[in-house]
């Protein structure tokens, strides 16, 4: 995983990885998440999303918030 850059210095996320039809984001330990890695596939949040998460998380800006307002709970698959 990439360590993501947080240029707000407020967001959650501390990690990301890239695939081909996919983005997985590690959040900090929060106790407010359940789990705290996070895929979200084409399958499961649409490729627009996931594209745009992509975008955002090399950016290093507006990731969590993009997450937050728009794909939150359309994530494939959560661990621990």
């Amino acid at each position: 995983m990439e360590d993501y850059k947080n240029l707000s210095g407020l967001s959650n996320v501390v990690a990301y990885e890239i695939g081909d039809d996919h983005i997985t984001v590690k959040f900090d330990e929060n106790p407010a998440f359940t789990y705290t890695t996070y895929k979200y596939s084409y399958d499961s949040a649409g490729k627009e999303n996931v594209e745009t998460m992509k975008d955002l998380a090399q950016e290093g800006w507006g990731l969590n918030s993009f997450i937050n307002a728009k794909v939150r709970k359309l994530y494939e698959k959560a661990t621990k």
